[in-house]
């Protein structure tokens, strides 16, 4: 099976030191992967060489299982993008733009409708861009990416500015559309969203990948040593792991008052924080 996205040691610098250093990591078709880090990490330069914005120093990098620098524009029809510097026409309607881009990719006027139903656009479609609210421009911008079912999609931030119920049916639309065979590649500081759509994550600092797997392999990865149980009487106790530790919980087990057990696990963000200290 080819990979979707595939880079090796992959350097970019702007002179004076490393953006990317020796970046190493393939996406496999039909996966959602997590690309996280904090701001500066190199997130975005690493979108941007993957579409052809910009060029490797050094390295190689496969698209769709072809040599970026062979990829044709046939090819870059098969990607959908969203980032900060995606361009809608400001002068014209949500509903306007999205026809647009229909027209020009060839795709059919239903599916302008049901994309923005999806992205809870269709009662303001008739909006001008320009008065658009931040969160209604982001779900405008993520409708574009994905009008034309691309089979890879780039997304920075895709639910930034939005409220928690349309985040929630932006999270659907886009396990949906991974159902449907659609590869995303996701860049998020919503650590919840990352834990909730990504199979896989990689956490990328200056420019380095610090640690990968999927969530719950780096939440057992860097868990503490720690059990903490519950009792019936609501008692929390914190117990290290160990012979001792398992006699007591038989004992509270036997005796019919334990509520609950379970290890003592890091979020994302914690997991980050102990690997450089830095927030996201």
């Amino acid at each position: 099976m080819k990979e979707m996205i595939y880079l090796n040691e992959v350097c970019l610098d702007f002179g004076t030191s490393f953006s990317l250093d020796h970046l190493t990591f393939q996406v496999m078709p039909g996966e959602i992967f997590g690309f996280l880090g904090p701001s500066g990490a190199g997130k975005t330069t690493t979108m941007k060489l993957l579409t052809k914005q910009l060029h490797k120093k050094s390295g190689s990098i496969r698209i769709l299982g072809k040599d970026i620098e062979k990829a044709e524009r046939s090819d870059y029809d098969k990607i959908g993008i969203l980032t900060d510097t995606n361009g809608l026409y400001e002068r014209m309607s949500i509903e306007s733009n999205l026809k647009f881009f229909a027209e020009l990719k060839g795709i059919k006027e239903e599916d302008v409708t049901d994309v923005l139903r999806k992205v809870r656009l269709y009662d303001d479609r008739k909006t001008i861009l320009k008065k658009c609210s931040k969160g209604m421009r982001q779900r405008a911008l993520l409708a574009a990416a994905v009008l034309h079912r691309p089979e890879l999609l780039f997304l920075d931030e895709p639910t930034s500015g939005l409220d928690p119920a349309t985040i929630q049916e932006i999270h659907k639309m886009l396990l949906d559309m991974n159902q449907n065979g659609t590869t995303i590649f996701l860049t998020t500081h919503n650590m919840e969203e990352a834990d909730k759509l990504c199979g896989r994550i990689c956490i990328l600092n200056q420019g380095k990948i610090i640690a990968s797997g999927s969530p719950e392999q780096l939440k057992l990865q860097f868990a503490q040593d720690k059990i903490e149980v519950m009792t019936t009487e609501k008692e929390k106790i914190v117990l290290t792991k160990g012979p001792e530790s398992a006699e007591f919980i038989g004992r509270l087990l036997s005796a019919d008052k334990c509520l609950t057990i379970h290890s003592i696990e890091p979020n994302l963000e914690e997991i980050f924080l102990q690997l450089t200290g830095r927030e996201f």
